[in-house]
């Protein structure tokens, strides 16, 4: 039977909601032991407190810290976790409740997701393993009722980004997708990954970036409209350098970028620079979808095909013709 955790309603009765979100699969117990077996006499098992402070010299440890952790430990190895490589990220679990951790696992893992899907969560996001089950219903209500994730789909939504289930609905979530929302997004269920995300430091700094080489607000809102993972890429690594060589290098409209700014998604070494040059050795300037989509097979034919025919060069009036050939 299942512990009153595990049935713990997801959501409250006043919505007709998927059954893949209400059903409760079999107990985390049936799939994963919850117990060591031993063949000879087991092992004592006991973490002294000063191993503790060895491996996170800065966590302040309880008085019952040596039997408490031992026993956590010792049920976060019954299902696969080692707690040492934990604690260092997330020094936490070591005064997290033992009820608590085990009401999580059972919480996430009756929702049908698998022992090793659990594992693969915690290992990125060890955090979910010290947040309470009353801290992550309101999350996956959320997911469903307001950015409208399916019941078939929420167990991809909460793998491919874990730590989605350890923010604040009101001050994290939320908010974030009203601003996605703001700009045009309006299918935030396609970017989950983002919600995450925090709007004052991670979002407005690369709106600003754009803004300050000479775009105007509305240009920057549908670049990010149209390819909300602009986002997710790192301003010092990613948008300086692509927009130097882009700039330096290909001498190109900054409205190519506004047109496709998915030209920051490819990588610089191994896709912008190698093709451009090929492309001005050959004398011929592809626009930049064709420039940076195709497969090399099919960019490489494309290239001898535009030489063979003398594609005019970007400074012809006819640029323009070829560009819309290459975009067919």
């Amino acid at each position: 039977m299942c512990s009153a955790t595990a049935t713990t309603p997801l959501f409250s009765t006043d919505h007709h909601l998927p059954k893949s979100f209400t059903r409760l699969c079999k107990p985390f117990h049936s799939r994963v032991p919850t117990s060591l077996t031993f063949h000879s006499t087991p092992p004592t098992f006991v973490v002294r407190a000063t191993v503790l402070k060895w491996r996170c010299p800065k966590q302040t440890l309880p008085p019952n810290s040596d039997t408490g952790f031992g026993k956590k430990a010792l049920y976060l190895e019954s299902i696969g976790i080692d707690p040492f490589s934990l604690i260092e990220n997330h020094p936490m679990l070591i005064t997290a409740s033992l009820n608590d951790i085990k009401s999580t696992v059972e919480y996430i893992t009756t929702m049908d997701f698998s022992a090793i899907e659990f594992r693969r969560m915690v290992g990125m996001c060890p955090a979910i393993l010290t947040t309470k089950v009353s801290d992550l219903i309101p999350v996956f209500t959320f997911l469903h009722r307001e950015v409208r994730v399916s019941g078939s789909n929420i167990k991809h939504v909460i793998n491919r980004r874990p730590r989605l289930i350890i923010c604040n609905v009101d001050k994290q979530l939320r908010p974030t997708m009203y601003f996605l929302q703001s700009i045009g997004i309006e299918e935030v269920y396609k970017h989950t990954d983002l919600l995450s995300c925090s709007v004052e430091d991670k979002f407005m700094p690369r709106i600003e970036y754009f803004e300050n080489i000479g775009f105007s607000r509305s240009d920057v809102t549908s670049m990010f409209r149209r390819f909300p993972q602009l986002f997710c890429y790192s301003i010092k690594n990613n948008y300086e350098p692509k927009y130097n060589y882009f700039v330096v290098e290909m001498g190109r409209d900054l409205k190519e970028v506004k047109e496709f700014p998915q030209y920051f998604s490819f990588s610089l070494e191994n896709r912008i620079k190698p093709r451009h040059k090929r492309c001005v050795e050959m004398g011929v300037c592809f626009p930049l979808p064709l420039l940076l989509k195709t497969s090399e097979v099919t960019f490489q034919n494309r290239l001898e095909a535009f030489v063979s025919s003398s594609t005019p060069l970007k400074t012809s009036p006819l640029w323009r013709a070829g560009r819309d050939i290459g975009q067919v």
